[in-house]
């Protein structure tokens, strides 16, 4: 099955399924047959004001419903979207720097015919005239090998290059999600990380082909929204489930909370119809996963990049805490003489970046089709993937002992009053952790207390003689967390720049 193919072609009469979404801070809803038809109107505008098949389109705006609907119009089209971070990017930059023929912005010029509102698309989208929708020409001739999107990369280090994600890459993620969850017309799945992902709108497509709910949401709404639509799946980050780990151990006061007491609070602040929930992007620490999964409430988490898309999976009969899980049958796995996973896929999500370096296709873009993904991990003896780090994690000291950092990080992020943590030292005679607190009020001479606790059960090199906790907390708006809620080393070193020459002498 061709799914781009098969939401292309404007057939869903699906009545019984709905989106929901928030507008105008009032809770919305439609059914998937009617977001399929403003989708259509839509692209009947698009068409008509010149936008042919091939052209670019770019979205900057936060999670709606005009987002979705420019998405699914484009795929109708023929034309490629490219989605962008809010707050990374410049509007008129970005018209010229890629060449779009069309740009949704929350705070559009008016003086730039290119740049449109939501208004505008929401107007296409309820100016809808069946007899010129119903007459136009419809692209669903879509090949495996086609890019249907451009997802941009974090821009971490240096200009953000753009990946093509093809038709072929899409169905397989897609179809084996759709095998092992089995995700049926009663489920609702939420979806709260930006669009500008990717892999987020993967659900609404999911939704359109094989008949579930879906809902749309920002991660400050996250909260309200949940107790109005009850989902039974939400998809987010490890940084998201430590946060509601945080959340409920502080409303508890009770220490000897039984298993159950723990459900019922974790189900009482999800909505109270969660059926599992799904993670990945980051290593998400084995206390988060045991708080939910002893509870009684699947954490499965998974692994990939904008590069592999999904390569494995936890699921319901095949689930090992620890593993990311079982590798999809579309994705092959090996490992080079340094333990380095390399991924082959069926059909590939792109072989190359546009907009980049020669050397940033060749470094993750291996000649047999395999991309070089730079973690460090194994196969046990049953096929479950695991990931140990970042080949780069690996901090080499000013005597030539080498320290794998992360799992040091992760131990101290398993404290509850510790947010987000990175280890600096490269070069250096120790190692320096720089700690997020979990929030402003935090006593950070308990942070202390519990980094000496740490330092007596590890050896002498991976010990933590530097510490510097943050006056705030890691987040997106003070640019040292990605969309993803990963920390941003370069950022964060730079940010502690004094207190690092003051641990260590200029």
């Amino acid at each position: 099955m061709n799914i781009i193919n098969k939401i292309s072609r404007s057939s869903n009469t699906n009545d019984k399924n709905h989106i929901y979404f928030l507008r105008d801070c009032v809770m919305q809803s439609m059914t998937l047959a009617e977001l399929d038809r403003q989708a259509t109107s839509i692209a009947w505008h698009l068409k008509n004001i010149g936008l042919n098949p091939g052209d670019h389109i770019g979205i900057l705006t936060k999670n709606s419903i005009e987002w979705v609907l420019l998405d699914l119009a484009s795929i109708k089209l023929g034309t490629i979207i490219s989605g962008f971070e809010v707050g990374r990017y410049d509007p008129i930059h970005v018209v010229q720097r890629y060449d779009l023929k069309l740009l949704l912005c929350d705070q559009p010029d008016l003086k730039i015919p290119k740049i449109i509102s939501p208004e505008t698309v929401r107007k296409w989208a309820e100016n809808v005239d069946d007899k010129k929708i119903k007459d136009i020409d419809i692209y669903d001739e879509y090949q495996l090998s086609d890019v249907v999107a451009i997802k941009f990369t974090s821009g971490s280090t240096g200009e953000p290059k753009g990946l093509g994600a093809s038709v072929g890459s899409i169905n397989d993620s897609i179809m084996a999600v759709q095998e092992m969850f089995q995700h049926r017309d009663t489920d609702n799945i939420l979806i709260f990380l930006p669009l500008s992902l990717l892999q987020q709108r993967y659900w609404v497509y999911s939704a359109l082909v094989y008949g579930h709910n879906v809902t749309i949401a920002t991660l400050d709404s996250i909260f309200f929204i949940v107790h109005a639509v009850m989902p039974t799946v939400i998809m987010g980050v490890p940084a998201f489930f430590d946060s509601v780990k945080r959340q409920l151990e502080i409303l508890s006061k009770n220490s000897n909370q039984s298993l159950v007491e723990r459900c019922n609070a974790i189900q009482s602040l999800l909505g109270g119809h969660i059926r599992y929930l799904w993670t990945g992007s980051a290593p998400c620490n084995r206390a988060t996963l045991d708080y939910f999964n002893d509870a009684g409430i699947p954490l499965f988490e998974g692994y990939g990049m904008n590069e592999t898309c999904i390569v494995s999976k936890n699921y319901p009969g095949a689930h090992r805490i620890g593993s990311v899980g079982k590798v999809l049958p579309n994705k092959t796995v090996r490992f080079d003489d340094k333990g380095i996973l390399i991924v082959g896929s069926r059909n590939p999500v792109n072989t190359r970046y546009s907009w980049s370096l020669p050397e940033d296709n060749e470094r993750m873009f291996l000649q047999t089709g395999e991309v070089f993904t730079g973690d460090l991990g194994y196969l046990d003896e049953d096929n479950y993937l695991y990931i140990i780090g970042r080949s780069d994690d690996v901090i080499a000291l000013n005597n030539g002992r080498k320290v794998h950092v992360s799992a040091i990080e992760e131990r101290f992020k398993s404290y509850a009053d510790i947010h987000e943590c990175v280890i600096y030292g490269a070069g250096k005679p120790f190692l320096t952790a720089l700690i997020s607190p979990a929030d402003n009020t935090v006593d950070k001479e308990l942070i202390h207390n519990y980094v000496k606790m740490v330092n007596d059960m590890l050896p002498e090199e991976n010990r933590i003689k530097g510490l510097v906790v943050a006056q705030e907390k890691f987040s997106i708006e003070n640019n040292l967390l990605t969309s993803q809620f990963k920390p941003k080393r370069k950022e964060i070193y730079a940010y502690f720049l004094a207190n690092i020459e003051e641990i260590y002498g200029k």
